[in-house]
């Protein structure tokens, strides 16, 4: 596995990734009309936007294997106003097949060691209240309940909950993440 900065290239792989783990993820959650509607084309055109749009302080990862994208991670300034937290994790998506893996692990600590390279001083990440298996994750690295606000996505009402790290040196450079070089390892 290599993780790297994405590139324009990489929208098509981005967009695969994204719209797949969507409907791995999210049935039960978000309606089922909403998942069915979701386009790999759409999505890559999102990509190709986001990616053209970056302003130097967001960014975004991939995780790679044998060349095709299994992963991706998105980050930059905090995006709603949470006191205390000035860096945000927009986004953190591995396809089902590569979970458990250290891969979801890994991107986040590369978007915290670039957040905290770039100054930021504390990281949080929003996440659906009902996706118990994301949250199992974030609880597990460390991350803490900071916020929580009621969000629609395909006409369902949902409440989205906000995870912090109020030190990302400790996410970013902590060893016993996995890493002994506070690099991911190339596997």
């Amino acid at each position: 596995m290599r993780i790297r900065e994405a590139t324009l290239d990489d929208a098509p792989g981005l967009a695969r990734v994204h719209v797949d783990t969507w409907r791995t993820a999210y049935p039960g959650i978000i309606p089922a009309a909403h998942l069915a509607g979701l386009s790999y084309e759409r999505s890559e055109a999102r990509w190709h936007d986001h990616l053209t749009g970056m302003d130097g302080r967001r960014f975004t990862y991939v995780a790679e294997e044998a060349g095709r994208v299994i992963g991706l991670a998105s980050g930059g300034p905090e995006r709603d106003g949470l006191s205390g937290y000035d860096g945000e994790l927009y986004g953190l998506y591995v396809l089902a097949e590569y979970q458990r893996h250290g891969v979801g692990r890994a991107l986040l600590q590369v978007v915290a060691q670039h957040l905290a390279t770039g100054g930021f001083k504390a990281m949080v990440i929003w996440v659906l209240k009902e996706n118990v298996k994301a949250r199992a994750f974030y609880e597990a690295l460390g991350g803490v309940l900071v916020e929580e606000k009621a969000i629609t996505i395909g006409g369902a009402e949902l409440i989205d909950i906000a995870y912090g790290w109020p030190d990302i040196q400790v996410i970013a450079f902590h060893a016993e993440i996995g890493y002994d070089d506070g690099r991911p390892n190339e596997t």
